[in-house]
C-alpha cells in the first residue's frame, strides 16, 4: 500500500497522539502530551513520523531517537533507536512498517548513526516477527530484575 509519511513537528498532530494511545494505552492523555512536548523540544535527538493512507487516514507511526549511551547488541555510537512503531491492525502486512522504518533509518543516518536498534518483550511474537522481516537481527535476550531497598 502506498502511504504518505509526514514528520511530526507539533504536538497539535492529533493523528500522532491517537496512534500513540493505541500503542501505549496504559499512559494517560496528559502523559502522552508531556512526552510529545519533550520529543518536539529536542529535534536533534528525536523524530516522529506518521503514515497516511491515500484517503487521509493515519495508519501508522514511528518514533526514533539518537542514543549515545550503550545500546545492547550494537557496535557503534551514536545509535538510532526505534522507540516505538505501530501500524493500525487492519493495515498490517502491507509494507507500512517497512516504509516507516525506512524513513526512520534515513533520519538516523543523517544524524550520523551507522546502526539502528530496537527492543521488544520476549513474549511479543508479532513484534519479533516484524523486526526479523524488516532486516533486524536479534542480538541478545535480557531479563531485568529489581529489588526495593528498605
Amino acid at each position: 500500500m502506498a502511504v504518505e509519511i509526514v514528520q511530526c513537528t507539533s504536538i497539535e498532530n492529533q493523528s500522532w497522539r491517537e496512534l500513540r494511545v493505541a500503542l501505549w494505552p496504559h499512559c494517560s492523555s496528559e502523559e502522552h502530551l508531556e512526552e510529545m512536548k519533550l520529543l518536539i523540544a529536542s529535534p536533534d535527538r528525536y523524530a516522529q513520523f506518521v503514515a497516511f493512507a491515500s484517503n487521509g487516514r493515519a495508519v501508522g507511526f514511528v518514533e526514533v531517537s539518537v542514543r549515545s549511551d550503550y545500546v545492547n547488541g550494537t557496535e557503534s555510537s551514536p545509535v538510532g533507536f526505534l522507540e516505538g512503531v505501530y501500524v493500525v491492525p487492519d493495515f498490517r502486512g502491507g509494507g507500512i512498517a517497512r516504509a516507516l522504518i525506512l524513513e526512520a533509518g534515513t533520519w538516523v543516518k543523517a544524524a550520523g548513526c551507522h546502526e539502528i536498534a530496537s527492543d521488544t518483550s520476549i513474549d511479543n511474537h508479532g513484534s519479533r516477527a516484524m523486526h526479523c522481516a524488516l532486516g533486524f537481527t536479534e542480538t541478545e535476550r535480557v531479563i531485568y530484575f529489581r529489588k526495593v531497598l528498605q
